[in-house]
């Protein structure tokens, strides 16, 4: 290893150990090979040189019989020299030779991201969360590796890599990704799949000898992704179970798998998924990856948290209170009327809505979703005198206003194809087959780049506009570049990003959502670059439960859109209280998506409540950890957030259907502290039964109509009980009718020796 100056204790290590939020990542970069991962996972305490040798030692498994003469060790890039079996990070050639490099580690760094000074001893180099940044070459193969890796505050392990070729041709590069191997007991998938209106489907399975392998091809993230690929101890659960999983921030095509070889050895690795051609490195030229995330916790809430404490410690992570939304697309549609939008924003104003979203139809030909897509001009038929009377009506309301935005879509049918038919992806000579009336716009042409760039700049410098919605309706089929004749995913990928971080640039304050036929692009990769995600298309509050529970495993609520959806669900048509669905829409980025005019005055009265109450404990909801319960009953569901220093908490206690059994039984709660005596409160707004209900069964009292209430449930007056009684003796639960719920509020009034 060479010195590097700036951090010499980091100069001749053999193995690096970083400590931080309850994780230990010990590595082995002996030798000057590649890193090899010796121990991911939970905090292993103080380690001496001589421990950590040991330990690398006992990383190294024994000899069998027909087996290679030297014990298989794992780097993070698989690498095929050493006798791995598996799958590789690394796959090119340089005209079918140089395919199978082996990299010489010649430098490292080691930079603490906590101002802790690293420690190094005897070949050992110590630290809290830091980075570290390793060079390495073959001059054979005429290739050189960079590669870095964080363990950061909270614990999650990142790390990235990029390759420079250096040789006199040029490189053609299959794949480049990075493998983070997992303990022997991690034997159990869980992944996610779903569809348009269902994202972020639960799936489990055995990890048995073979690769799990998901790939995918749509060039966005999906609403199918795999979202976060997990493995762990049997069956462990939001509570308790080692688990270790791993997540790509990028949002075009990617691969993620989990493989478990005839040795025994089990990792889990991430790639880009490069189309034929895409990545052809001339002499000098560098590929870089997305950062590949690895996030452990003993329990998946454990998991979560460490992401979403990751992700609020970023600088552009939204710091003001989140705003609440209307969006009137469910409202209007297409039909763009001045009158109805104006009396949309009263009506929103005099609930406490705090931003006015004007969806899709508002330029060039959009009169309905077969034209216009790509002419970003204010369409002088709909809009004679602009949009600033609205915008300007929707400010003096005290309400800052947004604007829909598909940036890499065209219809055939609009100014932009018609002028530039070349800018359309596709394979030469053809256009792929359309979805929703649409084509992709290759923003790689920097020309159809600039267009886009130039027509958004000018509507947004000529209105007051705080707020974009970023739309992005079809997957990229044969998405290539007619120009070339070459495929184009990843060059369109990465001109969105850079259009959003222009455009973030050049107007600051500027936030923007992710939306991509509602939750299709939901990763670590597009939130570099914006302020919120928009979960799902569909709003049913029945089926945001289970896409909430699920997105909130990677991304925490204050990122993701929440909203109250119309009594009729657009999606499904399923009908829903007014109680059931503020009550779903409260626990993220809070909303409205349901034409305000047509609600009634108790309606309003009841939306008001639910609003001002969210108002109320929005900080805590986008502060505090996520706490799920894991089920005893599915007919019951329990979630909430807890402050981090244990002394406030919220809980839905959520009734899905009819129980097994009444009464229901007894639930705990988690994530308070033992020696605190709590205050319990319900703090639900409204009552859970509709206004038609009522009116069609006066006789019907409040409660009789919302729960059958235990005695001991705060429903007069706050009650309370200490914090080592409701995790482990539990309370019980209230019989909910199906789709309603209560909310309780928990304060620490005797924080006695917890404090």
């Amino acid at each position: 290893m060479t010195k590097h100056p700036q951090n010499p204790d980091a100069a001749g290590a053999d193995r690096v150990h970083l400590r931080s939020g309850g994780v230990s990542l010990l590595l082995d970069i002996s030798e000057h090979q590649l890193p090899s991962i010796i121990h991911w996972g939970a905090d292993l305490g103080p380690l001496s040189p001589s421990e950590a040798a040991t330990l690398a030692a006992a990383d190294a498994n024994h000899f069998t019989p027909n087996n290679q003469d030297r014990p298989v060790r794992t780097d993070i890039l698989g690498s095929l020299h050493s006798g791995w079996a598996g799958r590789t990070g690394l796959s090119g050639d340089r005209d079918g030779t140089d395919w199978s490099p082996k990299f010489t580690l010649d430098s490292s760094s080691l930079t603490p991201l906590d101002g802790a000074v690293p420690e190094s001893a005897d070949g050992l180099a110590s630290c809290g969360a830091a980075a570290l940044e390793l060079h390495a070459t073959d001059p054979a193969a005429g290739l050189e590796l960079s590669i870095d890796i964080e363990l950061t505050g909270s614990g999650l392990l990142r790390a990235k890599a990029a390759l420079s070729n250096t040789g006199a041709g040029n490189y053609r590069l299959q794949e480049l990704g990075l493998m983070f191997p997992v303990p022997s007991t991690a034997s159990e998938i869980l992944d996610f799949a779903g569809h348009w209106a269902k994202e972020r489907v639960p799936q489990r399975r055995d990890l048995t000898v073979g690769t799990h392998l998901r790939e995918n091809r749509k060039g966005r993230t999906g609403a199918d992704a795999v979202h976060l690929l997990n493995v762990g101890e049997p069956g462990f659960n939001f509570a308790a179970g080692q688990v270790w999983g791993l997540h790509q921030g990028y949002s075009g095509n990617q691969r993620a798998w989990a493989e478990k070889l005839f040795d025994g050895n089990k990792s889990l690795g991430a790639s880009e998924l490069l189309l034929p051609g895409e990545v052809v490195l001339a002499p000098g030229e560098s590929y870089a990856t997305a950062w590949i995330y690895g996030a452990y916790g003993n329990g998946l809430d454990e998991q979560a948290g460490r992401l979403h404490q990751w992700l609020r410690a970023r600088e552009n992570h939204p710091r003001r209170e989140r705003p609440v939304t209307l969006n009137v697309w469910e409202a209007v549609y297409f039909d763009h009327n001045l009158d109805k939008l104006k009396a949309l924003a009263e009506h929103a104003a005099e609930l406490g809505v705090e931003r006015y979203v004007l969806d899709d139809g508002w330029f060039g030909g959009r009169r309905d979703d077969t034209a216009g897509l790509g002419d970003w001009t204010v369409s002088p038929d709909v809009w004679p005198n602009g949009l600033n009377p609205l915008i300007e009506h929707v400010n003096s309301l005290g309400m800052e206003f947004g604007l829909w935005f598909e940036p890499e879509m065209v219809n055939v049918d609009s100014e932009v194809a018609r002028a530039h038919p070349e800018w359309i992806m596709a394979p030469t000579g053809r256009l792929p087959i359309e979805s929703r009336n649409q084509q992709v716009l290759n923003l790689g042409i920097e020309e159809a780049y600039r267009h886009v760039r130039d027509q958004m700049v000018a509507v947004l410098e000529s209105h007051n506009i705080a707020y974009i919605k970023w739309d992005h309706n079809r997957d990229l089929l044969e998405a290539g570049n007619q120009l070339t004749g070459r495929a184009g995913v990843r060059e369109q990928t990465l001109a969105a990003y850079r259009l959003m971080a222009e455009l973030k640039e050049r107007f600051p304050g500027l936030e923007i959502e992710s939306c991509s036929s509602g939750g299709a692009r939901v990763d670590l990769g597009v939130l570099e670059h914006t302020d919120r995600i928009w979960a799902s298309d569909d709003i049913d509050p029945f089926e945001r439960q289970q896409i909430h529970r699920w997105t909130q495993q990677l991304i925490p609520a204050e990122l993701v859109g929440s909203h109250v959806a119309s009594g009729a669900s657009h999606t499904t048509g399923r009908l829903h209280s007014l109680h059931f669905r503020a009550g779903t829409a409260f626990w993220g980025h809070m909303g409205i998506e349901w034409d305000l005019t047509q609600a009634g005055d108790a309606e309003r009265d009841e939306l008001a409540a639910w609003i001002e109450c969210h108002k109320l404990h929005r900080s805590l909801l986008h502060t505090g950890r996520l706490v799920r319960l894991d089920q005893f009953d599915a007919s019951l569901d329990i979630h909430g957030v807890v402050s981090h220093d244990r002394r406030e908490a919220l809980f839905a206690v959520i009734g899905l259907g009819l129980a097994d059994t009444e009464p229901i039984g007894k639930f705990r709660l988690a994530g308070l502290d033992d020696s605190f005596r709590y205050e319990i409160r319900d703090v639900t707004p409204g009552f859970p039964a509709s206004e038609d209900y009522k009116a069609r069964h006066p006789q019907t009292s409040h409660s009789e109509l919302s729960m059958r209430i235990p005695s001991w449930w705060p429903t007069h007056g706050p009650v309370t009980l200490p914090g080592a009684g409701l995790q482990g003796a539990g309370v019980f639960s209230p019989w909910l009718n199906p789709e309603s719920m209560r909310i309780l509020h928990l304060t620490a009034v005797d924080p006695g020796a917890g404090q």
